[in-house]
């Protein structure tokens, strides 16, 4: 099916992110506030059905991808009857998970064909995955992404880059491509409201390229995917392979298709937009949502939600926290 969402840019638009919910079963310091948020409240969450009906209303627009996102999405309550719901769409079913409660997911994963799982994972050592996720799940996380892998997942691992607190860990997390058919998606530090960014504290896709280099000589470009967020490479001889999310240092905004829906049914045209659409309440007014859809997408803005250059915390800070944006 065409797509029928199409921005100002005439950039078709055919990935559709769901945020589940924003409650989570960690706490990690860059995507939740240091003292927390103020969850929203269960009315104003969309329910399954409303999910449902608001992705086939996108389905009939031209999505053909949706991933299910949080907080954390396998927290929800009936998820395996919402993921049935969505496959049965015909779309490209994704989703990404802190990977905790993983094990209870693979045989549906297996039986509706969900083939495209991203594990968040920041560090490969325990203490330090304690002080970052505030919370002691580090054996139980690193034995799912192994049965992932182990039931024919196609499994990325996301790595927010954090100097001095996890930038040395690069060529760990490499090294565990070699035997491994694995993806390492490397993403540069974001801000948003609440996680007290500064980019003194980023690193940037070149220094993780020259870090990389450094100890592996054979770094070989590879085809990136069409709409790809992520510039991607491998170790020649590695079964895995790597790719870095350089939002800050070299935007990829140009081929943009994707779209977000926040846990509370609000559209936003990108990661860093303040400005949302709310598709819930028309919704349960029985309103038809298409048109809200067709016109909010002309809003959208060529790049960062038109931050160009040095990103303006007077901005970003008026954005959500990423928790209740959808990761």
């Amino acid at each position: 099916m065409e797509a029928q969402i199409k921005d100002q840019f005439g950039r078709p638009h055919t990935y559709l992110r769901i945020s589940l919910t924003d409650r989570c079963n960690l706490r990690c310091f860059y995507c939740m506030p240091e003292n927390g948020i103020q969850l929203m409240e269960k009315s104003n969450i969309m329910s399954l059905e409303e999910i449902i009906r608001i992705a086939q209303i996108y389905q009939s627009l031209g999505v053909n991808t949706i991933r299910l996102t949080g907080g954390e999405p396998l927290v929800r309550k009936n998820i395996d009857y919402l993921i049935r719901q969505l496959a049965n769409l015909g779309v490209n079913l994704k989703i990404t998970t802190n990977g905790i409660l993983l094990d209870k997911y693979l045989d549906l994963f297996q039986e509706v064909g969900l083939k495209q799982i991203n594990i968040s994972l920041d560090t490969l050592d325990k203490a330090k995955a304690l002080f970052i996720t505030k919370r002691d799940y580090y054996h139980r996380i690193m034995d799912n992404i192994q049965s992932a892998v182990d039931s024919g997942l196609h499994v990325k691992l996301n790595v927010v880059l954090i100097k001095g607190v996890n930038d040395q860990e690069i060529n760990d997390f490499i090294s565990l491509t070699k035997n491994n058919p694995i993806a390492i998606k490397f993403i540069e530090f974001m801000p948003f409201k609440g996680n007290q960014w500064d980019w003194e504290k980023g690193v940037s896709q070149q220094e993780i390229l020259d870090t990389i280099r450094e100890k592996f000589k054979a770094v070989e470009a590879v085809d990136n995917p069409a709409h790809s967020t992520s510039v991607n490479f491998r170790i020649k001889g590695h079964l895995g392979s790597f790719g870095i999310v350089s939002t800050i240092t070299n935007p990829f905004c140009s081929e943009c298709n994707r779209i977000r829906l926040t846990a509370d049914g609000k559209m936003k045209n990108c990661l860093f937009a303040n400005s949302e659409t709310d598709l819930l309440t028309p919704l349960r007014e029985n309103k038809d949502i298409r048109s809200l859809i067709l016109e909010s997408i002309k809003t959208k803005k060529f790049s960062r939600d038109g931050m160009e250059g040095k990103l303006d915390p007077s901005v970003y800070e008026k954005n959500r926290s990423m928790i209740s944006i959808g990761g």
